[in-house]
């Protein structure tokens, strides 16, 4: 590689040709010119076809990473890595892909770039299929494009999409990452789609996808769309709130090896190869290309902490029978008696016991906090000679890392294989079919562990006492021991029952006494609570974390399924999927005779068909879900299948300053009614500057497998299914009036049916505009109104089985069921982004978002789960490819990038153990980066978090803290000069 400045005027004349020393030189100038030219910058401007300059376009030099975005002109500055000839790659949102062949730095470079004619359509479509240019989309769309990715100042790409307009990221982990849009921000995000070059990335029985834990490696991204809102019409079922849409590097395009090397704090190791090549047939035509992926990610989670009061614990940090800690398992309440505050009896025999709990165990005692991620993907490319398109590829992931969901899970050892087969011609048509395994490895549930660990300080037989007994044993004959124990002889004149009984006994009094006496209470509860665990005649103790005992327990615990006396969960479930699209234009008819009446309204009709853009497929998909009964109800021989199958067809029409799109959908799921998904959207552009659009959209989510087929124990409740409804469920809150008291009430009880599950549907209104003011400052402002109907949620309810006394018996079942809710509820929200170029390197950014949930005061206790922040900002500054001379010192190559999110605090509704307030909190991110184009390397220095504020996303989940890491990459495409 050569770094030379040429700059030289030379104005021969007849005289000075004849001076041999100017002959010398002219030879010299001749031959070294292509090397000369070499280094010169490319200088070039894109347009339409009409002449508008185009802003963002991507400009990228085949087979390598160096690009550049073209500017509000069009115009583009770009110095490349090799001798001329250099082909460069134009790509762009709602445009054909184009490659230009340029052999020197001398002329400006001109490009007129075609608009793409296919519609925003069609479910699992990548984004090179969205028709419209980004300032044209009738939908909210935000990017990264390979430059972006390359730059962002998180840790990783996917972290960086949650700086984006109207993005919300949760972290439930180090390695399990949840990217969500317009409200219901769940770790198992079912209302969005996540796509990987068209095809669905989800887990097959989880029906959501696990971030990017499973997808592809950073280093083959070459773009990352995220459409907002309903698009079902466009991107079929799931794509509710909406989609997540990445686009990998073709070996056609990105040959060469890349390296990466990431390091930073927590241990942290990222390796990432990719390797790809082509192959030219005699006429210079690309034929046939492969690229092979690897990435592996080592590094040490964060833990989740949080021994403060869970939100249903009856008891704060003040009582001395403890309470239930947030990451701490096995301490619920789960068996009775545990409150002795019931009733004035049980508060006047047993005094000073109140509420009390178990130890329970820390998830650092019960989880794997060593996060693995392995990830390898191989990809083989064909091309005839009519450009139609060959694809076969298989990716492969593996790992282990925590996840967030109903309890907290260690997915351990969890295996993912996708094949993909696919052959199509570029904008015209596709068939596509793929196949998605998974196998959950030695994943487990820690909550239910802890449940089991604790159930093995039990009796031995089944008749004893128990933990409970225990414990409330001891308090009664060696604390209150009938005005006898240790209670009596401490506190001074503490009340007895008299003669007069509970009526006489003077409550007051011994309130007052036990709060005096806090310290000699919790003394007394140690005791009773060393008693209990230390086991007996009969009894096993209580198991300390890292003893023999523990890890004998919980290997054995951790390896047994579900149901059988273990927390392992087996989950081999698939999907498969076949899907197609075609698009066309039809001709006019032009008849060789002169036409009068009918004939001319022919004519007239097809001419003005043929000015419409037509595009139409359908997708068909197989779910074969297998859980051996330990997630769903295929216990012994039952076998689940479940299908689904739509169509969709899609209408585009230009005038001048207006485009209108059309489109709807069709969609069958095995168990539920054929659902329509129709959109419509009109784009208005007054000035070239500026883009009015209106889009009225609609989606439909069918019932996921677990809303279908679930039957899951999480310790507390059961977690169920509905496809047939429940009868004659009861109530918490009444279960709780009827038994709580001395005597039972039974007319307290409060008997519910709950529907069985439906198709939810969204509609939604969106208006936007983009524009750009002064050539200087670009907006992208919207505002949506949504409203869902038979929304799908979770009712909690008791299936209370009683006894001939009117008590209730073991076989009482608190459920938790999925279904709808009954009232409409709805979402607006608001989002404004704005980007100010000042100087030729640097900009500013800044973006703001509003979300709210308005159930229209309905009293259905169907719990939604919004989990949105109301208000949530980004303000940041980027540097790309700095040159600036500061004295005799000169830069150049230097990028920078710093961002602030500020994010108001939330409810998040879990479970009941992981419900709680998310109080607000802002993070910094920063990068420095660095590339030394004659070694091919570009190294960046970051730090996400900078400040080390420690942050919880999620409830229950751990504290997010400052993470330093730096990388370097290697990139060279190794291809020869062409002759």
């Amino acid at each position: 590689m050569y770094n030379l400045e040429f700059n030289l005027t030379f104005n021969p004349t007849l005289t000075l040709m004849k001076h041999p020393y100017m002959r010398h030189w002219l030879w010299i100038t001749l031959i070294c010119l292509p090397l000369l030219v070499w280094t010169q910058t490319i200088r070039g401007v894109a347009r339409e076809e009409n002449g508008t300059p185009i802003f963002g376009l991507n400009v990228v030099e085949k087979g390598t990473n160096n690009g550049i975005s073209t500017d509000f002109d069009g115009k583009f500055q770009l110095k490349p890595t090799k001798p001329f000839p250099v082909t460069l790659i134009f790509t762009g949102l709602g445009y054909v892909n184009q490659e230009l062949v340029v052999n020197s730095a001398r002329d400006l470079v001109q490009v007129k770039m075609e608009t793409s004619n296919i519609l925003l359509q069609e479910l699992e479509v990548s984004s090179d299929r969205i028709t419209e240019k980004q300032k044209e989309a009738p939908l909210t769309v935000e990017s990264m494009d390979v430059i972006a990715i390359q730059q962002t100042a998180s840790v990783s790409f996917y972290e960086g999409l949650g700086n984006l307009k109207g993005v919300d990221l949760t972290s439930a982990s180090l390695g399990f990452k949840v990217i969500n849009t317009r409200g219901f921000n769940s770790t198992s995000p079912v209302r969005s789609l996540q796509l990987i070059d068209g095809v669905d990335n989800m887990s097959p029985g989880l029906n959501f996808s696990l971030g990017n834990f499973l997808g592809s490696s950073e280093l083959d991204i070459m773009r990352v769309d995220l459409v907002q809102g309903a698009s079902s019409a466009y991107y079929g079922p799931n794509a509710f709130n909406g989609v997540i849409d990445m686009t990998t590097k073709s070996p056609f395009d990105f040959t060469g090896l890349t390296l990466q090397v990431k390091g930073g704090e927590r241990n942290l190791l990222e390796t990432a190869v990719r390797w790809a090549w082509k192959y030219q047939d005699k006429k210079g035509r690309d034929r046939f290309a492969y690229k092979v992926n690897l990435f592996y990610l080592r590094a040490d989670d964060w833990e989740a902490r949080n021994y403060g009061p869970a939100t249903d614990s009856k008891t704060g940090i003040g009582n001395p029978g403890g309470f239930d800690a947030v990451n701490i398992y096995g301490d619920e309440g789960l068996s009775t008696p545990y409150d002795f505050n019931t009733d004035a009896a049980l508060r006047a025999f047993y005094p000073g016991l109140g509420v009390f709990y178990r130890n329970g165990y820390r998830e650092e005692d019960l989880v794997d906090y060593n996060t693995r991620n392995l990830k390898a993907n191989v990809a083989l490319h064909y091309r005839t000679k009519s450009d139609v398109e060959f694809v076969a590829s298989s990716n492969f992931g593996s790992g282990t890392t925590v996840y967030h969901g109903e309890n907290r899970y260690s997915l351990k050892d969890i295996l993912f294989f996708q094949n993909r087969f696919e052959v199509g011609k570029k904008d015209r048509w596709f068939l596509r079919a793929y196949a998605t395994h998974e196998d959950a490895g030695n994943s487990y549930d820690a909550v239910v562990t802890a449940f089991l660990l604790q159930n093995n300080n039990r009796p031995l037989g089944g008749e004893a006492q128990s933990w409970n007994d225990r414990y409330s044993n001891y308090w009664f004959s060696n604390i209150a021991n009938n005005g006898f124990g240790q209670l009596y002889n401490t506190i001074p004149n503490f009340p007895t029952l008299g003669a007069g009984g509970l009526a006489n006994y003077n409550f007051g009094q011994a309130d007052a006494l036990l709060a005096e006496y806090y310290d000699s209470l919790v003394v007394w509860h140690q005791r009773a609570r060393n008693f209990a665990n230390e086991g007996g005649v009969g009894f096993f103790p209580y198991f300390q974390p890292g003893s023999f005992e523990f890890d004998t327990a919980f290997a054995g615990i951790t390896s047994r399924p579900l149901g059988q006396g273990g927390s392992r969960f087996v989950d081999r479930s698939a999907l498969y999927q076949v899907q197609g699209e075609y698009k066309w234009r039809f001709r006019p008819w032009e008849p060789t005779r002169e036409l009068s009446g009918m004939g001319k309204l022919v004519r007239g009709f097809t001419r003005f068909v043929s000015t419409l853009d037509f595009a139409a497929g359908g997708s068909f998909r197989l779910y074969t879900p297998n859980s051996r009964g330990t997630i769903f109800i295929d216990t012994g021989n039952a076998v689940i299948r479940n299908w689904q199958m739509g169509g969709f067809l899609g209408i585009e029409k230009r005038y001048e300053k207006v485009k209108i799109n059309l489109a709807t959908r069709l969609d069958k799921n095995e168990n539920f009614p054929l659902l329509i998904s129709p959109a419509a959207s009109v784009v208005y552009i007054p000035h070239k500057d500026h883009t009015l659009r209106f889009s009225a959209s609609s989606a439909i989510r069918n019932p996921t497998l677990a809303d279908q087929f679930l039957n899951y124990d999480v310790g507390r409740a059961i977690l169920r299914g509905n496809l047939e409804g429940f009868d004659s469920l009861v109530t918490v809150p009444s279960v709780e009036a009827a038994f709580s008291g001395q005597n039972i009430n039974l007319n307290a009880l409060e008997y519910f049916r709950v529907d069985p599950v439906k198709p939810e549907e969204v509609r939604t209104l969106e208006v936007g505009y983009r524009g750009i003011i002064r050539k200087k400052l670009y907006i992208d402002a919207s505002y949506y109104y949504s409203w869902y109907t038979n929304f799908i949620g979770y009712k909690v309810g008791v299936d209370l089985d009683l006894n001939p006394i009117g008590l209730p018996t073991s076989a009482t079942q608190v459920y938790r069921v999925a279904t709808n809710s009954v009232d409409m509820v709805t979402t607006q929200g608001a989002s404004v982004q704005a980007n100010y170029y000042f100087a030729k390197y640097l900009s500013l950014n800044g973006n703001y978002s509003w979300n709210v949930l308005d159930r229209q005061g309905s009293t259905d206790p169907l719990i939604p789960a919004f989990n949105t922040p109301a208000h949530k900002f980004n303000v940041g500054i980027d540097g790309r490819d700095i040159k600036l001379k500061l004295g005799k010192l000169e830069l150049k190559n230097w990028g920078f990038g710093v961002n602030f999110k500020w994010i108001e605090g939330f409810l998040f509704e879990g479970s009941p153990q992981f419900t709680g307030t998310i109080p607000s909190y802002y993070m910094v991110d920063a990068q420095l980066s660095y590339s030394i184009p004659k070694a091919y390397l570009s190294i960046k220095v970051g730090a996400q978090n900078l400040t080390d504020n420690r942050v919880a996303q999620v409830y229950g989940g751990p504290l997010i803290g400052r993470l330093i890491f730096a990388s370097v990459t290697f990139d060279h495409n190794f291809l020869k000069k062409k002759k």
